[in-house]
């Protein structure tokens, strides 16, 4: 496995960085921010990135979207990492595609992938229901009703619940709280009778919220897939998500570590350049270390999905973990290497860290990652 980008990919990550730096940069952040803006992002930036081939970059050609692969899309990512740029492609594009992807039948997959390539749809993960990510702690009943099944329970942390058309949510079939299987995925629109969201703003600005189902009546049409069979599927899938914000994470941790070199070769105390301090040398050579590292894994990450092969569920995680590990030193050290303007809200430096910390605990921490590893690997 070669770890280089082409010059085809190159060109994606060149336009990428073009258009966000343009439309969708850290000060059209702020404005959302300030603005209060019920859904977190531009709907114009979103259609012009749908009008880039953004939203259909990995659904296959066959079900209306470019087939480039989840490299390019990583690549896109990381820019919208350098940026913390908003937009509905976390959620319904790196999560949701894929997981319809992953689970649909055939017809499903023509009738959303399709959509959601076209920029007709927004979609978003319903799963999480306590304060950590752990899909087998599903409680979230799906008890058969009549010609379908009825849903009672709630979820917490769903990104873009606000502005998402459907939730996929993920329920218990069967078996105790506490066992991955007996897990169905149910597509669920947003004005079903019973659903109510809940919204929210997390630290980062962007829009989430939590839903709250009470005796939710869906027909068998809503079942994404066979009843109780989503455990391998929802779990490639969120490998596939984890490694996408650990590209994001690299995204971020690059863009906030070069500017924190470039306060270091302006700013003087003293007399001179704090730069020219060896501690702060130090501390900027350990993070240049670990981002190079950071790079690799995710890139490898990125490419063994495309590929196909075994081992992607120890890779993600190893790239989570690590990036998790990475983004908290660098967002950290930028903020503390800024000084007291670094601890501002009027400085862009705290704005990494803020969405930094809410990629972290995304779909599973440091902690959750690093332990999956040594799972894996039988300790």
């Amino acid at each position: 496995m070669t770890l280089v980008l082409n010059e085809e990919q190159l060109m994606l990550k060149d336009s990428a960085a073009g258009f966000l730096a343009q439309k969708a940069s850290v000060s059209h952040l702020r404005a959302l921010r300030d603005s209060n803006s019920s859904s977190g992002f531009d709907p114009a930036v979103w259609r012009a990135m749908v009008d880039m081939g953004w939203a259909g970059i990995a659904i296959p050609e066959a079900f209306g979207g470019l087939g480039y692969g989840y490299t390019g899309l990583g690549l896109v990512l990381e820019q919208i990492g350098r940026h913390l740029s908003s937009s509905p492609l976390e959620a319904t594009v790196l999560v949701a595609a894929t997981l319809i992807n992953e689970l649909g039948t055939e017809a499903q997959k023509e009738q959303w992938l399709s959509a959601i390539a076209a920029g007709n749809c927004q979609m978003t993960l319903a799963l999480q229901e306590g304060k950590h990510h752990a899909p087998e702690r599903t409680a979230l009943m799906a008890v058969p009703k009549g010609a379908g099944y009825r849903l009672n329970g709630s979820k917490q942390f769903v990104l873009d619940a606000s502005t998402a058309q459907y939730f996929l949510v993920v329920a218990r079939s069967a078996g105790e709280v506490g066992e991955g299987d007996a897990l169905s995925v149910f597509i669920v629109p947003a004005d079903t009778k019973g659903l109510r969201i809940e919204a929210r703003s997390m630290v980062d600005s962007r829009a989430a919220g939590v839903l709250h189902l009470d005796a939710v009546q869906l027909g068998v049409e809503a079942l994404l897939g066979e009843a109780g069979q989503a455990r391998q599927a929802l779990e490639r899938s969120l490998d596939i998500a984890n490694i996408g914000l650990a590209a994001q994470l690299l995204g971020l941790s690059l863009e906030a570590f070069e500017r924190s070199l470039t306060y270091l070769k302006e700013r003087k105390q003293f007399g001179q350049l704090i730069g020219s301090f060896q501690a702060l040398q130090h501390r900027a050579a350990k993070m240049f270390a670990e981002l190079e590292l950071a790079r690799s894994i995710v890139l490898q990450a990125l490419q063994a999905i495309d590929q196909g092969g075994d081992g992607l569920s120890l890779l993600a995680s190893a790239a989570k973990a690590k990036l998790c590990e990475v983004a908290e030193l660098v967002s950290n050290e930028a903020v503390q290497m800024h000084g007291g303007i670094g601890m501002t809200d009027e400085h862009d430096i705290g704005l990494f860290l803020k969405r930094a910390r809410v990629l972290q605990h995304s779909f599973g921490d440091y902690n959750y990652h690093l332990n999956r590893f040594a799972q894996l690997k039988g300790y």
